[in-house]
């Protein structure tokens, strides 16, 4: 609550009084601010190419991205994502992430955290595109490096589908790292995924290899506050597909509030 000069300056006076008419009394501690219940976070970027574990969902070509997350001080939350794509009559031209989670500290600095996603394509035009795919991770901190490992799985669903219209599963594991440089704003990152399933890079491209893993590495740096500048390197096993499955660098500018 936000207090007046006038309300101030009399309350310091008052007090000055008190403490002139009696012996100076050790100050209490003051009471520590109570954190809000609900809080609210989001971002918006600009990306040069939408690559989802190493496969371009926008053609090869730049994507709008942005989301908001509602988060309660117990650690669960929900929030939604959404990209512009590339995704023919199938997938339309918007990707929309629905998702809610738990996340909280387990003891000895490890952070897990753990939710249901859900992948909507609302402009698609044919057959069924919606996905689940319930997740987990678990994270620490050595030194400045945050370490971070993680499970995916999608179950069989009419959406996800092998080349003859059967319904599969897909898993998906993959470790990142992110070192702090001391005493700069920059940040370098490191990615490796393992994709075990139909959307896996090479099974996409068409050679039915429903195994394969996608990599990356790259660097950020906060330039303006909220504002974070970043580049990577990226790359997938498979057929070397241009906009596609091709290795490639990606360049992105993201507001974060």
């Amino acid at each position: 609550m936000l207090t007046s000069i006038r309300s101030l300056m009399a309350a310091t006076v008052v007090a000055g009084c008190v403490l002139a008419a009696t012996p100076a009394l050790a100050e209490d501690a003051p009471a520590p601010e109570a954190k809000p219940a609900f809080t609210i976070s989001g971002n918006v970027a600009l990306v040069t190419d939408y690559r989802f574990r190493g496969v371009s969902l926008s053609g090869g070509d730049p994507a709008i991205q942005g989301g908001i997350t509602l988060s309660h001080s117990s650690g669960f939350y929900i929030g939604t994502w959404s990209s512009s794509i590339d995704g023919g009559a199938l997938y339309g031209q918007q990707e929309l992430d629905l998702f809610g989670g738990w996340t909280g500290d387990v003891g000895h600095g490890v952070t897990v955290d753990a939710g249901l996603l859900k992948y909507v394509y609302p402009s698609n035009d044919v057959g069924p595109a919606d996905y689940w795919e319930p997740y987990a991770s678990v994270a620490t901190q050595v030194g400045p490096a945050h370490l971070k490992v993680g499970v995916n799985y999608a179950w069989k669903q009419k959406s996800v589908v092998d080349y003859t219209g059967k319904s599969s599963d897909n898993l998906y594991v993959y470790g990142n790292v992110d070192f702090a440089v001391p005493k700069t704003p920059i940040t370098v990152s490191g990615h490796l995924g393992y994709t075990d399933g139909v959307l896996a890079p090479g099974y996409l491209t068409g050679n039915g290899d429903k195994s394969g893993l996608d990599w990356s590495i790259g660097a950020s740096a906060t330039v303006l506050g909220h504002l974070t500048a970043g580049v990577s390197y990226l790359g997938v096993d498979g057929p070397s597909i241009n906009g596609f499955t091709d290795d490639t660098v990606v360049g992105s500018l993201t507001l974060s509030f």
